[in-house]
């Protein structure tokens, strides 16, 4: 397992920022600093501790794993890759890949692409590191200037995940874009009858736009819904593979689900263009 040349080309040392090459499994800077890709494949770039309730830990990544395998998402996972089909063959960089699912699905609608899965979880880049033979997995916190190189990619994700605009356009090239999913007020609204969730910020989508407006406009928009019928099972999965499994306290009654539950998935594709 080694990481693509293409994603090797467009990394950067996080220490100094020269370019960086792979030899063996060490990535290593013209000054010396490396870092081993660990035996699962990924490779860790941060230097500081990640906070606790950050990052997704093992239970999480597994509900997200089993969550994912039952194709509860794959619509939404085809539309995403519909949209970055449109901007052609280069890097991908999928911002907050967790475990490599919509980007593995995005490589396979692009033969000629490559794949850099970033998320501050090393739990998940695990999974994503196997997820796609053209990928490769970094761990990094978004919220800090990427180890990227500036114009190298064609295409970002952003998929329920954090949003930098600025080192989103910083790391587009031009004419690249950006695809963004944010669940919308009602996504999986009826999980609230079992567990107390984390409410959708009912001004999200207002805040994603004034945050990216500096940076982006946007081209196109398109709501994805669907209404999914989940097993007990799949219901733990899904309050467990999302935030509010860092709040145990929120989870006491789901042990009370008997019977499937009639959920509703409702998010928003947006994708934007850089500004000129």
């Amino acid at each position: 397992m080694s990481f693509p040349d293409a994603v090797v080309r467009a990394l950067r040392c996080s220490v100094c920022t020269a370019c960086v090459g792979l030899n063996d499994r060490t990535l290593r800077c013209e000054r010396g600093h490396s870092f081993d890709l660990a035996k699962q494949g990924y490779v860790n770039l941060l230097h500081a501790k990640v906070p606790s309730g950050t990052a997704d830990t093992a239970e999480m990544v597994a509900a997200r794993v089993e969550f994912l395998d039952g194709g509860h998402y794959g619509g939404l996972a085809d539309a995403v890759a519909d949209q970055a089909a449109t901007a052609g063959a280069g890097l991908v960089v999928d911002a907050g890949a967790g475990t490599g699912y919509y980007l593995a699905r995005v490589l396979g609608r692009l033969p000629a692409a490559s794949g850099l899965a970033l998320d501050v979880s090393a739990m998940a880049l695990r999974r994503a590191a196997r997820a796609h033979e053209r990928l490769g997995a970094v761990v990094w916190n978004l919220w800090e200037p990427w180890p990227v190189a500036s114009g190298s990619a064609s295409v970002v994700l952003n998929v329920f995940a954090p949003r930098n605009g600025p080192e989103f356009r910083r790391v587009l090239r031009p004419g690249g874009v950006l695809i963004v999913v944010s669940p919308r007020p009602d996504h999986l609204r009826e999980l609230a009858s079992v567990v107390d969730l984390l409410e959708v910020d009912r001004r999200k989508e207002e805040r994603l736009e004034e945050r990216l407006a500096e940076h982006f406009e946007r081209v196109g928009s398109q709501e994805h819904g669907a209404r999914l019928v989940l097993s007990p099972g799949d219901v733990r999965r899904a309050v467990m593979m999302g935030p509010s499994a860092h709040h145990p306290r929120r989870l006491e009654r789901l042990g009370e689900v008997r019977e499937p539950l009639a959920v509703t998935m409702s998010c928003r594709i947006s994708v934007y263009r850089p500004k000129t």
